[in-house]
């Protein structure tokens, strides 16, 4: 894939590739679980990789427009028009996430249309990262939508190679798989998930990672049946019952919600 085969690129070449960046999709890129103790906002990974490559050209500048709880559809209707619009070198695109937790969820269709969006992006000119989605199996949500996912990834990778875009793979980092990486309600990246996405993108870039993804998470004491049985009942009270309800209302956590980033500007 082209990610890795630019993963050995000179890196002042790499740092003055990139002048301006657009990220795009859903809560994952948003940053959700990955508040910035600064500000209280959410940071996440693609803030993180734009505060990587605004360190090596002052003048770089950043958008953000990924609203949690989109689907696809949305995100190619109002993102990348955006996008488009403002022109940038680098567009990182994550979605359909939200689209496989649906019953009725068909990646193929799903993978034919984000490949229209990148196709569009790359027409631009502009450099476009990729992602898979991350292994599941430790997520008892996530995990029902296993077989979907591994369909999904597998389109994606083929998209990379026929549209030469950047693959980030991260089913592939198994430090993701540990509820470790996740926030209490198992679903969103806490901060230390969010620097290992950040730290494998830059290296994707070429870039060198700011810390080691492939790090071991450090041993823990084993818990008891009853604890996790109380954990997962903990769990089901405070997020899935609120997300069932949200999904039967119609409704959804972006709902309202705007972009934190809408335009490019300097990375503070």
């Amino acid at each position: 894939m082209k990610g890795e085969q630019d993963t050995t690129a000179d890196t002042d070449t790499v740092a003055t590739r990139w002048r301006s960046y657009v990220a795009l999709g859903d809560s994952f890129t948003e940053g959700v679980g990955d508040p910035d103790p600064a500000t209280g906002r959410e940071r996440g990974w693609a803030d993180r990789v734009a505060a990587r490559l605004a360190r090596e050209d002052p003048g770089f500048r950043y958008a953000n427009l990924a609203i949690r709880g989109l689907l696809l559809d949305p995100i190619i209707r109002t993102q990348v028009p955006e996008a488009v619009r403002m022109g940038p070198d680098l567009v990182s695109v994550c979605a359909a996430g939200n689209d496989l937790l649906r019953p009725s969820a068909d990646p193929a269709a799903l993978a034919e249309r984000l490949e229209g969006a990148v196709a569009t992006l790359r027409a631009t000119g502009a450099d476009v990262l990729v992602f898979t989605g991350f292994d599941t199996r430790e997520s008892p949500l996530l995990n029902l939508i296993g077989k979907r996912l591994a369909a999904m990834n597998d389109h994606i990778r083929e998209i990379a190679h026929r549209q030469g875009a950047y693959l980030v793979d991260l089913w592939v980092m198994p430090p993701l798989s540990d509820m470790r990486a996740r926030t209490d309600d198992r679903l969103h990246l806490n901060p230390s998930g969010h620097a290992r996405v950040a730290a494998r993108v830059s290296e994707v870039l070429g870039l060198p990672p700011e810390i080691d993804w492939h790090a071991p998470w450090p041993p823990v004491e084993p818990t008891s049946w009853g604890h996790r049985r109380a954990e997962d009942v903990r769990w089901a009270r405070e997020h899935l019952l609120p997300w069932v309800q949200r999904r039967a209302q119609g409704r959804s956590t972006g709902d309202e919600r705007t972009a934190k980033r809408p335009e490019l500007a300097p990375v503070p």
